[in-house]
């Protein structure tokens, strides 16, 4: 029966290959799961699990609402998002964080003189919360992509985003001011479906965090 299946949102893009690491490393099928595939669904019937294919700001939505018991996302996502999800476990990899970036000049800035600054970026959540929280007043303008040309043109004093290396901030004459906080891969529980498929998704998350505390470099 198709209750019995553990449907699990899966991450596309960067997040994938770890995830199909991780999966293998923990005996999950991973035969045939692909982004080149036209198929958005895979389906193992000896394991009775399923793998939904989705954009990664799309798998809390997906488990909210219930089409997947679990998820895989980072964590950026999650905080953005803020659905009614349960973060069960820290996954360790796809390592970023979120910072506050903004021209050369303002490099040695303190914190109380970003009051006041008109902020670019993707994570308008993220960059209020912030800001509130450190007392400060800023306006926040939502963009979709890049967001480091917004200092550039004079259309904003600071950025918040998320980074890596930081190398795309380097390119364009950003620097980083301050990292509000860090984000890895997390997995994430629909709240019904933890309780009706407690049993297997709490033996499914000990077993990825042993295999995590392991040291595996995903």
């Amino acid at each position: 029966m198709q209750d019995e299946y553990l449907t699990i949102a899966l991450s596309k893009g960067n997040l994938l290959k770890p995830t199909m690491k991780l999966f293998a490393g923990i005996g999950l099928p991973v035969e045939g799961v692909s982004e080149e595939s036209r198929s958005m669904v895979f389906s193992y019937d000896k394991e009775n699990l399923r793998y939904l294919m989705c954009r990664p700001t799309d798998v809390p939505t997906y488990v909210e609402q219930g089409a997947a018991d679990l998820g895989i996302v980072g964590k950026d996502v999650i905080v953005e998002q803020a659905k009614d999800v349960f973060e069960m476990a820290d996954l360790k990899y796809s390592y970023c964080r979120f910072v506050v970036a903004g021209p050369a000049d303002l490099k040695d800035i303190e914190l109380k003189e970003l009051n006041y600054k008109r902020v670019a970026t993707k994570f308008p959540v993220v960059a209020e919360r912030f800001f509130r929280s450190q007392g400060l007043q800023v306006e926040i303008i939502k963009l979709h992509g890049n967001i480091e040309l917004a200092p550039l043109m004079g259309m904003a004093d600071i950025i918040v985003d998320i980074v890596s290396t930081g190398r795309t901030l380097r390119e364009n004459n950003l620097v980083e001011l301050l990292t509000i906080m860090d984000s890895t891969t997390r997995l994430i529980s629909n709240r019904v479906s933890y309780r009706t498929k407690h049993h297997r998704i709490q033996s499914l998350i000990e077993t990825m965090q042993d295999f995590v505390r392991g040291g595996e470099v995903l």
